[in-house]
Parts: structure tokens; sequence; C-alpha cells
């Protein structure tokens, strides 16, 4: 009998601190805008001289929104909204070098980006950064041999993950 009760009261303590307002205590509202229902996603703009890591970027991009978010990515003539980015840098630091050989044993990679987000209705800025900077390890020394492109897949994912973090409605 007090295990029920201990557990209805558990129940009716946390409905009371739920909101539909995520701004005023807890909710299970989504977390992105619902005036919004699609997206374009152009090719991001890359200042850099590692070719391939625009196209890496904007699909992971692409594929992250479409995982986590409720828009639609479609061609900017239908869409609601607009994500557009510039690749600014990218960068290699040495981590740590072996003491035997003098070769890097572990390397980060750090990439700078500028994007915003676009109302297409409006014309108005919904969300944007610069400088917006994510990094990630890879291990290009034996046993390991890894070659740059996991450093570059890493460092995409994780930017695409924040890049959409930023898509949600603010707090």
């Amino acid at each position: 009998m007090i295990r029920i009760s201990l557990v209805c009261f558990a129940c009716c303590f946390a409905l009371t601190y739920c909101a539909s307002d995520p701004t005023i205590g807890y909710s299970s509202t989504s977390l992105y805008a619902k005036q919004y229902k699609s997206v374009a996603v152009p090719i991001f703009k890359n200042d850099t001289m590692q070719r391939t890591i625009g196209f890496m970027l904007t699909d992971a991009v692409i594929k992250e929104i479409q995982t986590r978010t409720p828009y639609n990515v479609i061609g900017e003539q239908f869409a609601d909204t607009l994500l557009t980015g510039t690749i600014k840098k990218v960068e290699l630091d040495q981590i740590s070098q072996s003491r035997t050989t003098g070769l890097d044993n572990e390397m980060l990679i750090k990439v700078t980006i500028n994007f915003e987000w676009l109302n297409l209705q409006s014309g108005g800025r919904i969300v944007g950064r610069e400088n917006f900077t994510s990094s990630a390890l890879f291990i290009p020394s034996q046993p390991s041999s890894e070659p740059i492109e996991v450093g570059q897949f890493a460092v995409v994912q994780q930017l695409a993950c924040e890049i959409v973090d930023q898509m949600q409605a603010s707090w």
C-alpha cells in the first residue's frame, strides 16, 4: 500500500513540473520550431585546400537534419528555410609524438566554419554562428595507422551534430 502511494505521489509530482513551454520547465514537446516545415542545404562553400570536406560536411548535415529534426530537406525553390555555410579553416595540430621515431602519435584536426539558417519567407536570420569550431582526434602512427580521412570524417560528423543542435528553439 505504501509503495502504491509513493508511486502515485511521484507521478503527480513529476506531472506538476512538466510544462508545454520548454522555457518554463521540463517539457516533452519538440525542441525544433514548429513554424518551419522544410530546409534547403546547398553545398557548403570551402575556403580551404581540403577539397572534399565541403561535400562531406553537406552530406553529414543533411543526414543529421533528416534523422533528428521534423524538417524535410528539399530544394531551395520550395523550402521554408535555407541553411548555408562556409568552411573557413582546417588545421592539423600535433598532440603527441613518439619518443623513438619522432613521428606523430596523435593528431587533432580542427575545422572552423561560418553558417547561418535563414527564413526564406521573411528573409530574416533564424540562427547563425561565425568561427564555429569543432575538432576530432586521429592516430596516424603504428599500430593504428589511421589516414587523415578518419579524422576528417570524425570532425565532419561532430560539426553536423553541433549545427543541428543550433537549429533547436532557444530555451
